[in-house]
């Protein structure tokens, strides 16, 4: 009894389960997002009408929250979140389709999409945020357990639908989270044990539905899909750039020229006074802008050596649902990072994606610290495993 108690006590006192190396950058990066948010977030605040001093504590709470979230997850077995998906998996298609009938506009220097639900207790809620991290968990149930079937079409067939079912209803709102869905869900079917011609086919039908769905939508006006003159004009403002014109990508650009290599120093700012989304979709180039090119280099090799960390826990992990959980889950976020400042240099058309634990904005962070929390629940365990194993090596060798 007294052996249990003791356990219990060094589990709550331990509470950084999982990857040291994980959890270092995560800590780096909520610190580089505190200083990055203060510093730009004073546009956002005067057109909600409030100080930057509540804007900034609002997005401090977010930080706590979901460094708590993190603490939280990785605590549990990470084998639950299996059962769990499906019930996450039908509950992100409740709350697509309600924000698709009753959801709340972005903002009005937003895309004038429906993304938000006014959720009790929580506010502003983006259903699309939450449903990506739920779809990659039940895809990697998905194929873990139909893993000695994937080359039949049937099964093939029926994975793909359930897909395709959460991508299609974010794709009416959402198109750049759709398309990184897409990428890292097909991803993780090609490494599995599929069909190539399948995998193929499939690729090539979905792409040329989408682009037709794009262009009718913007033809024939169809509902939801009527965003797509929004979505090709952004591709040809891109392809086009116009210098003259002050626009979020042109301030963007500005800042990144005048970061140079050490930048105008932290808190020195001076694009982030204008742009409207300077403390979440193009905050990339407000970090360049204050620590230069030397600072912006620091956050992508922040980003790179945790996808590292991911995919060494991943090798390491002996069950299938856990190996492509990490998999999924580090692709995406490194993957959507790798956007996000690809965009705030000018390298790819605007998307409206954050930089993942640093962009301020509820939603985004909380469901990014759910997925970083199941990666330390799935590092935790091939911990648990390596040292039972060196330990049974000990004993033998004894």
């Amino acid at each position: 009894m007294e052996k249990e108690k003791n356990n219990i006590a060094r589990k709550l006192l331990n509470p950084f389960k999982g990857d040291k190396a994980i959890w270092f950058i995560f800590i780096v990066l909520a610190i580089i997002s505190l200083v990055s948010v203060f510093s730009s977030i004073g546009y956002e605040a005067e057109t909600t009408s409030r100080t930057v001093g509540k804007a900034f504590v609002r997005h401090l709470e977010f930080v706590l929250l979901s460094f708590f979230v993190v603490v939280f997850i990785s605590n549990f077995n990470y084998r639950r979140f299996a059962p769990a998906s499906w019930i996450g998996y039908l509950l992100s298609i409740a709350l697509l389709v309600a924000v698709l009938v009753f959801g709340h506009k972005e903002t009005a220097a937003g895309s004038g999409m429906n993304r938000w639900l006014e959720l009790p207790l929580l506010g502003s809620f983006q259903p699309s945020e939450f449903a990506k991290i739920v779809l990659i968990v039940y895809l990697s149930r998905l194929l873990a357990q139909n893993k000695e079937h994937l080359k039949e079409w049937p099964v093939f067939r029926n994975i793909v639908i359930a897909v395709l079912v959460i991508i299609g209803l974010i794709f009416a709102e959402n198109l750049s989270t759709a398309v990184i869905i897409f990428f890292v869900c097909f991803a993780m079917i090609r490494i599995s044990p599929i069909t190539a011609n399948h995998w193929r086919l499939t690729i090539l039908a979905l792409v040329a539905f989408g682009l037709i769905a794009i262009f009718l939508g913007n033809q024939l006006h169809i509902p939801h899909l009527e965003r797509s003159g929004t979505w090709t004009s952004r591709i040809d403002n891109w392809l086009h750039f116009d210098e003259d014109k002050l626009t979020q990508e042109s301030m963007a650009r500005m800042a990144v020229a005048t970061g140079k290599f050490f930048g105008v120093g932290v808190g020195s700012t001076i694009q982030a006074r204008l742009m409207t989304q300077a403390n979440n979709d193009m905050i990339y180039s407000i970090i360049v802008e204050e620590t230069g090119m030397l600072g912006g280099t620091i956050v992508f090799l922040l980003y790179l050596f945790l996808y590292i960390r991911c995919i060494k826990i991943a090798w390491g992990c002996k069950g299938d649902f856990g190996r492509m959980t990490v998999v999924g889950l580090g692709t995406l976020i490194f993957f959507q990072a790798g956007i996000h400042m690809c965009v705030s240099v000018g390298a790819l058309p605007v998307t409206g994606q954050t930089l993942p634990f640093i962009s301020s904005g509820g939603s985004s962070y909380l469901c990014m610290a759910m997925a970083l929390g199941v990666i330390q629940a799935v590092a935790y365990d091939v911990k648990k495993n390596e040292s039972k194993k060196e330990q049974n090596t000990n004993e033998s060798n004894n």
